[in-house]
């Protein structure tokens, strides 16, 4: 194939779909939110040769060795709606993109290569992967890291934990002198209390489910523990709380802070402490209706945006330099998979030549009648290498014509040479090149 568009058009079905911040609030993130991982990808493996499901705080997203035709239909079989899809080169794209931390909220942030290591991990493990979907997800992971060592796209970059961070800082003017509670001690809680330890705060209260887990991280960063059965107790106390769990149900809830914040009026103020609530959780920990409580404002993933916005403009000159080089890299991918693509081509090739190669192999020793085992061994081994060393050139031949997307000229050489059959004009469309 000649022209560049052919060159990097993709033979191997991939395709993806989901929702997340670009399009969703946080009310369809939830409502879309897969609640058993495994459960879904064990159902999903029996209609694609390979499926990851990747779920952050902001994105659900279904990455599948299939089409994206397949899968739309597949996710509406389950009841799922209001979702996007991409396919091909589309979903290369996107997916080099969301490593590359260009999708993210926060422009350049290093969370997703973990997430998407993750998700690779849980889908091996489910048994849902396939050699596709784990080329798809390393090359990825692998590009993600490299436009961070070439660009300066994650220099100084903040994650949602620390986003958080900056957006109470914005909200009350300064920190300093702030007492902030953080609920969950899980990756992201460990952000929000890393990025608060930089403050000077007079305190900071660190609550887990597991407090062990809690009184690790408090030390970590010189701040409390505090059991989970007192959390109502330090959110009256605190200026702040950034909640972040991984619990599947609500965390906070309206009754029971309320009633805290009637008991902890202050003697100087006139009525109850102002406190800010930020919920970074997906799903929410946070209960919607605690926003109609008077002193209480409440802010989730939705209100993270300001800070994103501001991220990109500080970072437009290295995301420009990101996508250049993302598109190069996508350009290789392509290639890297259309050359997979020459495997049923080449495995009709091979089960050809072996099989003359075990007929005359044993015809030429039927004729040694006394043929001792090593001699076996030698024939054996000879007649192995010279059909390698015959086909090494129509080898690399069709995995060319597999990068190109000429499957045409893959298909008539293979047919060629193991039946005689020649499909169309395969003269000078190939390049037979020597070792």
């Amino acid at each position: 194939m000649s022209t560049e568009k052919e060159n990097h058009e993709l033979l191997i079905h991939v395709a993806c779909a989901g929702i997340n911040h670009h399009d969703a609030s946080v009310e369809e993130l939830e409502a879309f939110r897969f609640a058993d991982e495994k459960a879904f990808l064990e159902d999903a493996k029996a209609v694609f040769k390979g499926v990851i499901l990747l779920q952050t705080c902001n994105r659900i997203e279904i990455f599948i060795h299939g089409t994206a035709q397949e899968l739309e239909r597949y996710l509406h079989s389950i009841g799922k709606t209001g979702f996007w899809t991409l396919s091909g080169r589309e979903a290369l794209n996107h997916l080099l993109r969301l490593a590359s931390g260009m999708d993210s909220m926060i422009i350049g942030e290093d969370q997703i290569l973990g997430q998407l290591r993750k998700a690779l991990a849980l889908a091996q493990e489910t048994g849902t992967s396939s050699q596709i979907t784990d080329l798809c997800i390393n090359r990825a992971v692998h590009t993600g890291i490299e436009v961070r060592i070439q660009t300066n796209i994650n220099n100084g970059a903040v994650s949602i934990g620390s986003a958080a961070v900056q957006l109470a800082e914005e909200l009350i003017g300064t920190l300093e002198g702030k007492r902030i509670t953080v609920v969950g001690v899980g990756e992201m809680g460990k952000l929000v209390a890393q990025a608060l330890a930089a403050k000077n705060l007079i305190g900071i209260y660190v609550t887990n489910r597991t407090f062990e887990t809690a009184k690790t991280l408090a030390e970590e960063i010189g701040g409390k523990a505090v059991l989970m059965d007192r959390l109502y107790d330090y959110i009256a106390l605190s200026d702040v709380v950034i909640s972040c769990t991984g619990a599947p149900h609500y965390v906070i809830h309206k009754d029971k802070l309320e009633e805290a914040l009637n008991k902890h009026i202050w003697p100087l103020e006139e009525g109850r402490k102002p406190v800010i609530l930020i919920d970074i959780a997906q799903p929410r920990d946070i209960e919607e209706s605690i926003a109609g409580i008077s002193c209480v404002k409440l802010f989730t993933i939705d209100d993270l945006r300001i800070i994103s916005e501001k991220n990109l403009d500080m970072r437009k000159h290295e995301a420009e330099l990101a996508e250049r080089f993302i598109l190069e890299e996508e350009k290789k991918f392509i290639t890297e998979l259309n050359r997979t693509a020459s495997s049923e081509y080449l495995a009709q090739l091979h089960t050809w030549a072996d099989s003359i190669r075990i007929r005359e192999r044993d015809k030429a020793l039927s004729r040694l009648s006394n043929a001792d085992d090593k001699t076996k061994e030698v024939f054996n081994d000879f007649s192995k290498v010279l059909v390698k060393k015959l086909l090494t050139d129509l080898t690399f031949a069709i995995r060319g014509c597999a990068e190109q997307a000429d499957t045409g000229t893959a298909e008539s050489l293979v047919l060629a040479v193991t039946k005689g059959e020649i499909k169309g004009d395969i003269n000078g469309n190939i390049g037979i090149k020597g070792k």
